[in-house]
């Protein structure tokens, strides 16, 4: 089955919502004992060196309700203050391995474990909206290179003193509607539109790259979508986005950003996210920072994929 379709209104607060048992979080606490007892690098730590069967049980739960069901979901959570940022880091890592493949990225040095963090930049060509306060659009992660991850991991380490809130959308629920009222757009997202690649990718490589929204694969399809990307790619080669492609994009965002089609919920320490990155949007509002430094609203990303290698372009 595919993932299904549902409008945000229609949610009821726990929905896509997972919950650590007693069981999963004493294989937690006896994981961290061991990796106390036996140092080693984060990206060495493999489940299949761990007992935790509860954990994994909890996992493949995740991940029907990511492929079958919501397309989303938040695991609450991590105590964290029962264990160092590092320790959940790596308790993160090997969940996250439970359910899918890890995957760079960055093209530059093939970064497996992203830190999502306000750096002090606008966002633009070669800084990502991820390291910005600013609020975002909808997207699908890295939909503006090769080979897009089909889930993405986020672990809360730090919220911010306000705002930050989460964001998701069923793309197949907005694709819906659009057949409905806005059908001829629809056709126009089936061909290419020009993405900026964020410069991930050598200086002799393009720095666009041409995709459709919409992707169709037998019963099911992949959305790759980011809106400030594309007017970027356009900006990049000195060209101005076709009428019919603009009017698509603004219907296509025009039902997104309704209130009624998104899941709106706090993201809190401990939390952790996945999403079913092929149909399910996701964004996250602006933030203000705590004062102090050390405070600073920090999340952990990982990208999931099990197709292709595990370089950055696959």
């Amino acid at each position: 089955m595919p993932v299904n379709t549902w409008i945000g209104s229609e949610l009821n607060m726990e929905d896509g919502f997972f919950y650590f048992n007693e069981a999963c979080l004493s294989e937690i606490e006896n994981a961290i004992t061991l990796i106390r007892n036996n140092p080693l690098p984060l990206l060495m730590l493999h489940p299949s060196n761990f007992y935790m069967p509860r954990c994994k049980k909890l996992i493949d739960s995740v991940f029907d309700c990511l492929e079958n069901g919501f397309g989303f979901c938040l695991l609450d959570r991590l105590p964290l203050e029962d264990m160092t940022d590092s320790e959940a880091k790596s308790i993160y890592w090997l969940l996250s391995q439970m359910l899918g493949r890890p995957v760079a990225q960055k093209w530059c040095d093939g970064r497996m474990l992203y830190s999502v963090t306000d750096l002090g930049q606008p966002s633009g060509n070669g800084v990502r909206p991820d390291v910005t306060n600013e609020e975002q659009s909808f997207h699908t992660d890295n939909s503006y290179n090769i080979c897009p991850p089909n889930i993405v991991g986020l672990l809360c380490l730090q919220p911010s003193m306000s705002g930050g809130l989460s964001r998701v959308v069923n793309m197949k629920t907005v694709l819906e509607r659009m057949e409905i009222t806005n059908k001829t757009h629809i056709q126009r997202l089936y061909r290419p539109f020009v993405f900026d690649r964020q410069k991930e990718h050598s200086e002799w490589d393009q720095a666009t790259l041409e995709n459709p929204i919409l992707n169709r694969d037998g019963d099911g399809f992949r959305i790759r979508v980011s809106r400030n990307l594309i007017y970027q790619g356009y900006a990049l080669r000195g060209e101005s986005i076709d009428d019919e492609g603009e009017e698509a994009l603004a219907a296509f965002f025009d039902l997104i950003n309704d209130p009624e089609m998104y899941k709106e919920f706090q993201f809190e320490a401990g939390q952790i996210q996945f999403l079913n990155n092929m149909v399910i949007g996701h964004k996250r509002t602006s933030f203000e920072d705590w004062p102090n430094r050390e405070k600073k609203r920090h999340l952990c990303r990982v990208w999931l994929r099990d197709h292709g290698r595990v370089f950055y372009n696959g």
